[in-house]
């Protein structure tokens, strides 16, 4: 296994940086500059001029066309896979079969399948994963749990969460074309849902029982740039009313395609008081009775690096560098791996079932 570092630096290859833009450059790549456990060595797309450029934009070292040279580069200890999910398989296998250690985006496989044969091969392997479910390590998430679990509310009574979000409708760009045939794996279920689904099951506890619905209300959708009408197979509403374990209820609904002021809003209520999460991730909250809702600041500890200059979402995605980079020097399990992974789609299987079956679902996951 690939194990050597740059003065003690892991060292990282990122699949998937285009210049052009895209997640790898909006949130990866600032991330891991930041981050002294970390050195960004390589980087990789489907043309060598985009390689180069974000390569000299970032101060990397060396860019490639096409994956296969940076994953098995000397250089190279983590591969970043941030591409397209039905891409996701081969170059997750790729970096395991090198013998590095490897992050993936959401989501790890296609499938359920796809996701567990990954997960076992990595384990096999012993090559330390990481998955990019980052929602749930960001300062005021890990706050709210912990608020949760002191008992800051009293008894958790209900979860409630509205997630409303412009893409995956009627219209959507060319680049995400893919999203719209359920084979490849990347829906308002599988994305869309599951990442904010992990973010309050992390925070607030496991679900016991739930009922789903889950629709595809868009048959065709138009790409943006050329006109093209494409068939949809994909879902893009999920539904979903359950208890957690400790007997809290939960009502979740999220919806794609938004026209509209689309938002995110997460309310906790307890027998002691309230929380709410705002779209940006700012808490509010009141004890007591009648009470307004006031700012409820995060303690600095909950931030284990400064937003400084990043966007938002790359000062969340750094929490997930952060807290692997701690898991691999003391074999902790800090940050989502493809453990949680299959967890996560094992779920989200329960919740197509649901759908499929009008049958509520016990859930043991």
């Amino acid at each position: 296994m690939s194990g050597t570092r740059t003065q003690g630096r892991i060292r990282v290859g990122v699949i998937g940086a285009s210049s052009s833009g895209g997640w790898a450059t909006y949130a990866h790549l600032p991330a891991l500059q930041v981050l002294p456990q970390y050195a960004l060595t390589a980087v990789s797309t489907t043309r060598k001029a985009s390689a180069e450029e974000t390569a000299r934009r970032f101060g990397v070292p060396h860019a490639f066309e096409g994956a296969e040279a940076l994953v098995t580069h000397p250089d190279v200890d983590l591969v970043v896979v941030s591409v397209k999910t039905p891409e996701h398989d081969r170059w997750v296998r790729a970096a395991i079969h090198a013998g590095k250690h490897v992050f993936c985006e959401w989501p790890l496989g296609a499938s359920l399948s796809q996701t567990t044969e990954l997960h076992a091969l990595a384990e096999k392997a012993g090559v330390r994963h990481a998955i990019g479910l980052q929602r749930r390590l960001a300062p005021s998430v890990r706050y709210l749990r912990d608020l949760v679990a002191e008992g800051y509310l009293g008894k958790l009574r209900s979860v409630t969460l509205n997630a409303a979000m412009p893409p995956l409708g009627a219209r959507r760009a060319a680049n995400v074309a893919y999203t719209a045939d359920v084979a490849n794996g990347a829906s308002a279920l599988t994305i869309f849902t599951a990442h904010y689904l992990d973010m309050v099951l992390h925070a607030v506890g496991e679900l016991r029982e739930f009922s789903a619905v889950v629709a595809r209300q868009f048959d065709h959708t138009t790409l943006i740039e050329t006109g093209e009408v494409l068939p949809v197979s994909t879902p893009d509403q999920v539904l979903l009313s359950g208890t957690l374990r400790d007997g809290a209820v939960l009502s979740a609904h999220f919806e794609a395609g938004k026209r509209n002021g689309g938002a995110i809003l997460w309310m906790l209520t307890g027998t002691e008081g309230d929380l709410v999460v705002t779209e940006d991730y700012q808490l509010l909250a009141a004890r007591g009775d009648g009470q307004p809702l006031a700012p409820l600041p995060v303690p600095e500890r909950y931030s284990w690096l400064p937003l400084g200059g990043l966007d938002p979402e790359a000062h969340r995605m750094a929490h997930v560098y952060a807290g692997f980079a701690r898991d691999l020097a003391e074999g902790t399990r800090t940050a989502p791996d493809f453990t949680d992974a299959v967890g996560r789609y094992r779920l989200l299987d329960a919740i197509q079932r649901s759908s499929d079956t009008g049958q509520r679902q016990v859930w043991n996951g």
